[in-house]
């Protein structure tokens, strides 16, 4: 979460911004073995990377119609010298991004729940605001006036729109490897961020191409998903200062892993008399960043 300072808030509300409806779960890439290599040429086939190509565009969608999941989620947050780890889980609805979260964080406890594009959140007791337990930021609201759209990037319900920024030069299978139990294909892939929805805001923040890397099934449904980015404070024209020998930034290493496809996802909003409803105060932040 960038501040209207200009300073990058690491924490639980950095989880907050980053889930938004979904989740991610922390790994490594040890334990791949090279395959889909053409050994004789030290390169991959292009008949290997068309068809890498095809998976990875394919597992949106492959991994959506499973409907839900139960997901699990780490967090790296770098900035300004000071790092911080996150963790969660809880449940995910793949289609409409509804979800209930359990998150952790500099040993603290936080429930988070989206529900129709609405973010709940249990603060710990010395956060909340106006004597109520529960916070709540609408979405879809921030997310118009940030440039019409939503801007997630992890977004189970959103991800589809990688498929269109992915082309053959874009994915590399690196291997296989374990995820949990499952056998999976390990591919990175370079996002073109410009691709994506919302891409010429996107790209101010995050630069042109996005890495990740997605680890397929059997069943071409992604297992663990990765994504690397490097966020830069806004100045005040609201675009990063390139200019700066050393423009504030944040390094942000999202990992999440899906399992137990089809289970129950109890999402539900908490009673109305337990709510502050933050959204204004979101919305007037993001206005001094324009």
């Amino acid at each position: 979460m960038v501040r209207s300072n200009g300073s990058i808030r690491v924490g639980t509300a950095t989880v907050a911004g980053v889930l938004a409806g979904t989740v991610l779960v922390g790994c490594g890439n040890g334990g791949d073995s090279p395959e889909g290599k053409d050994r004789s040429a030290g390169k991959e086939t292009s008949s290997a990377r068309e068809q890498g190509t095809e998976a990875v565009r394919s597992a949106y969608d492959r991994t959506a119609e499973q409907d839900t999941a139960r997901v699990t989620l780490r967090v790296q947050t770098s900035a300004d010298g000071t790092s911080v780890t996150a963790n969660g889980r809880g449940t995910v609805d793949l289609e409409d991004g509804d979800s209930a979260m359990t998150l952790s964080a500099q040993g603290e406890r936080m429930e988070q729940r989206v529900v129709d594009q609405v973010l709940y959140q249990k603060l710990p007791r010395s956060e909340t605001p106006g004597g109520k337990p529960w916070i709540k930021i609408d979405l879809q609201k921030v997310a118009e006036r940030q440039g019409g759209g939503d801007q997630s990037v992890n977004d189970p319900a959103q991800a589809a729109a990688f498929a269109k920024a992915i082309d053959d030069k874009d994915v590399t299978r690196k291997g296989t490897a374990k995820v949990g139990e499952v056998n999976t294909t390990h591919y990175r892939v370079a996002v073109d961020v410009a691709e994506l929805p919302n891409g010429a805001t996107l790209r101010q923040q995050l630069g042109p191409t996005l890495p990740m890397d997605v680890w397929l099934d059997d069943d071409g449904r992604i297992r663990r998903q990765q994504i690397d980015m490097t966020l830069k404070a806004p100045t005040e024209s609201g675009a990063p200062d390139r200019a700066s020998p050393s423009p504030q930034s944040a390094k942000v290493r999202t990992v999440m892993e899906f399992s137990d496809f089809g289970t129950d996802v109890e999402a539900e909003a908490p009673p109305s008399r337990q709510v502050t409803d933050l959204t204004q105060k979101a919305l007037e932040g993001s206005q001094k960043q324009d």
